[in-house]
């Protein structure tokens, strides 16, 4: 996951700089320098291995049933045996990658849980764009702090107002709650903050299984690799909306997903089951 830019964790009150990665699938790389984000000429149409437009994959919600007790206080997994699969994708540091993968949801039917990191502007850019996949559950929105402080490194208040900060942002602009998943950055956490975010109603800390490693700047063909290994049944998988990468391999993942017969699901599709939960906040 995506660290922040050089002191700006530090400049937090109640926060220290993270310099070592707390994180159990991936090594946190620096933010893109400014002027380094890809511009929209960078992300291509999304076609297939062979070049043809990508073709729906997933065509309606899955028909899940609801897991007695409801998540657990820390994800990896999705219970149980089944070929379904969580690609939750974090950060959004560029509003481009953020569009690509909108456009890649709606052009495929693939669901995913983005983790917002609530103070990149690239959520409210497509507030309008990404709106009506979080109505229809298609995309579901939680909790990735504000500024993507290492929560391990913070005061109590500070972990406060992290959560509630990007909470309040879910809640006025898209309509829903983040709770109960949270994922720390970099996965870094430990009781004191577990017990804070729980008392908050983030009793589910969300980590991964594996992950596409694009934090930071990889070849194509590693994140394919990586894409390759990890996409299996019942995993929970790891990307970020950063940098430009990902976006050129769509088709791929695609294929991948569709020759393993997996089903894409949300973490609200795994727990919930296919009646969902309502996430509607009422102002």
């Amino acid at each position: 996951m995506l660290a922040l830019a050089a002191g700006t964790a530090a400049a937090l009150s109640g926060c220290t700089s993270p310099t070592s990665s707390a994180s159990p699938g991936a090594t946190p790389h620096g933010a893109p320098a400014s002027g380094g984000d890809p511009t929209p000429a960078a992300i291509p149409i999304l076609t297939d291995a062979s070049g043809h437009p990508l073709r729906l994959i997933q065509t309606s919600k899955p028909d899940l049933p609801a897991v007695r007790g409801g998540p657990p206080t820390h994800i990896t997994h999705l219970d149980g045996p089944g070929q379904n699969v969580a690609l939750t994708i974090d950060d959004g540091v560029s509003e481009e990658v953020v569009s690509a993968y909108i456009d890649f949801a709606q052009a495929t039917g693939v669901r995913f849980t983005f983790f917002v990191t609530g103070s990149y502007p690239s959520w409210t850019l497509h507030k309008d764009k990404l709106r009506p996949f979080v109505d229809s559950g298609q995309i579901q929105l939680a909790n990735h702090t504000w500024t993507h402080a290492d929560l391990t490194r913070c005061s109590g208040g500070t972990i406060e107002s992290e959560l509630r900060r990007c909470e309040r942002l879910l809640n006025t602009t898209f309509g829903v709650t983040g709770k109960p998943f949270l994922r720390p950055p970099y996965g870094a956490r430990n009781h004191f903050v577990d017990g804070v975010a729980a008392n908050l109603g983030y009793t589910s800390m969300t980590t991964w299984y594996g992950s596409f490693g694009d934090s930071g700047h990889i070849s194509e063909k590693t994140l394919l690799n990586l894409a390759r290994k990890w996409l299996q049944p019942q995993a929970v998988v790891i990307g970020h909306a950063n940098l430009p990468m990902v976006t050129h391999l769509y088709g791929p993942i695609v294929d991948i997903i569709r020759s393993r017969n997996l089903q894409t699901v949300t973490l609200d599709d795994a727990w919930y089951g296919a009646r969902g939960r309502n996430r509607v906040v009422q102002s």
